[in-house]
């Protein structure tokens, strides 16, 4: 199998193309040589273009690539992810496994018993780097798009935000008497505008979970309550349970093992 390469720009048809700095290295780190074929991808719909490398420099390669092909890999359901970012470089891990199993996109929250609590320029490095970790997903599993890493935000302007879109489900996972066992009517009810996929967005808290009143809040804000049993599982586990559960469940969504 050709190797596939995230370009974050504009592709085109019948066209040669010079490869950003970092799709560079990865060509060199691959020792791939002129003539040999690779796909590229630039996130930006769900297609990918076949490719032949033309030309190998110290600091260019340049690929002709071919008729963009047709992908159809993702998720039936645009999937929000809002995590509270867990600690010890977990977030790293997380939105990797996130992008493999088909999120749109990953809210990054500071919550009231957040351990990581990121802000200004060393905020915006993090989302960088879990942004070129959401592309290298994307080249490994397939997929013709990137999940989107959104700045990080506090938890309660957040929910704000949240309350004013419309034709979103929202989901909190929870370990309320109240949450109820993930099921079909949930993705049911998801609702997209015209034209886009029914949108979803999951919230779950950081180690120790959401405080009470975070909790609260976000069930008046029109949160459901989804429970996964009586198993205590870590920050970052929590989430990728429901979404491996909707990747199996979610009609036009199931998973293949690579």
């Amino acid at each position: 199998m050709a190797p596939r390469i995230f370009v974050p720009e504009p592709l085109a048809t019948e066209r040669v193309v010079s490869l950003p700095p970092a799709a560079v290295r990865h060509v060199q780190a691959l020792r791939l040589q002129p003539g040999d074929a690779l796909t590229l991808f630039d996130g930006s719909d769900d297609a990918e273009w076949p490719g032949t490398i033309v030309e190998i420099g110290r600091s260019r390669v340049a690929v002709r690539l071919g008729a963009p092909l047709a992908v159809a890999r993702e998720l039936a359901c645009a999937v929000t992810l809002a995590i509270g970012v867990p600690a010890n470089d977990r977030m790293d891990a997380f939105v990797e496994k996130a992008g493999e199993l088909g999120a749109a996109a990953i809210q990054p929250l500071v919550c009231a018993r957040s351990v990581v609590r990121l802000a200004g320029e060393r905020a915006e490095v993090r989302r960088r780097h879990w942004q070129a970790v959401a592309a290298s997903a994307s080249e490994q599993c397939g997929r013709a798009r990137v999940t989107t890493v959104l700045p990080i935000a506090p938890l309660s302007p957040w929910l704000h935000a949240v309350d004013r879109a419309r034709s979103v489900t929202r989901i909190v996972l929870s370990f309320a008497p109240s949450a109820v066992a993930p099921g079909p009517a949930l993705v049911a009810d998801a609702a997209g505008d015209a034209g886009s996929r029914p949108q979803i967005v999951v919230l779950s808290g950081p180690e120790g979970g959401l405080a009470p009143a975070e909790e609260e809040e976000a069930l008046a804000r029109g949160f459901v309550p989804v429970g996964l049993g009586p198993r205590v599982l870590r920050a970052d586990t929590a989430p990728l349970a429901w979404l491996a559960w909707l990747g199996l469940h979610a009609p036009g969504s199931g998973l293949r093992r690579r």
